[in-house]
């Protein structure tokens, strides 16, 4: 399955290292977010890996949502619980909660559902930066510090009109707002799901950005054109 490379399962858990998701960020989300490099002092697993973790363990249900409640680093033993609840809780080896997850509606354990859905999206969710965040810190006079970049993923919904579809799905931005608080905004990429030409679903996607400071079109054009030399030269 598309996953197999990305996690190793240890009896009941599941651990990810480092080096499994900077490739996946990088390879299947296009997602050169520095906080994803192994090397790095605040690594992170990226929230679109646990996603599709959860999807190839639950399936896809009609509506979801999905809530990141702490940062998972290198090799920390996952627990994704085997339930039939509609409300599961993800949890690090020391039981506290890194992702949570509601879910209502029909469901389906359709491979070329889940897999098609985990490849469109988290396509559309890595091109977050520059392509989607760069115009609206620009239309709203702030950005992160370059120096010190934070992009969080924070949470993620999505409803499905219908689960049978007749074509691999697609994903496609609907509308992207930012919501600025003081030192930190709030990002919303909202997205439609299509089967075919056909809208059979929508979803938003929320990330917090932190450190905010006036808007430096030099600095974050710079930081954004070595962005793109790294994913170009991966």
């Amino acid at each position: 399955m598309l996953l197999d490379p990305y996690y190793t399962q240890q009896e009941s858990s599941i651990k990810i290292s480092a080096e499994q998701a900077s490739v996946f960020a990088k390879k299947e989300c296009q997602d050169f977010n520095p906080i994803h490099d192994p090397d790095s002092k605040r690594f992170c697993v990226p929230g679109d890996l646990l996603f599709a973790l959860a999807l190839k363990e639950y399936g896809v249900s009609e509506s979801m949502n999905f809530t990141f409640t702490n940062m998972v680093g290198d090799n920390v033993a996952l627990n994704f619980p085997k339930t039939d609840s509609d409300h599961i809780i993800v949890t690090n080896d020391q039981g506290k909660s890194v992702l949570e997850i509601k879910k209502s509606g029909k469901s389906s354990d359709d491979i070329e559902l889940i897999e098609s859905l985990i490849k469109k999206y988290v396509v559309f969710s890595g091109q977050n930066f520059p392509t989607l965040l760069m115009p609206l810190m620009k239309e709203n006079n702030v950005m992160f510090n370059p120096a010190r970049p934070l992009v969080m993923y924070n949470s993620m919904n999505f409803e499905f009109d219908t689960l049978s579809l007749n074509n691999p799905v697609h994903v496609e931005l609907a509308e992207s707002t930012l919501e600025v608080e003081a030192k930190r905004a709030n990002e919303f990429l909202h997205f439609d799901i299509y089967d075919g030409e056909k809208v059979i679903g929508r979803g938003v996607k929320t990330v917090v950005v932190g450190g905010l400071k006036p808007y430096d079109h030099d600095s974050i054009t710079a930081f954004a054109e070595n962005y793109l030399a790294n994913r170009n030269a991966f």
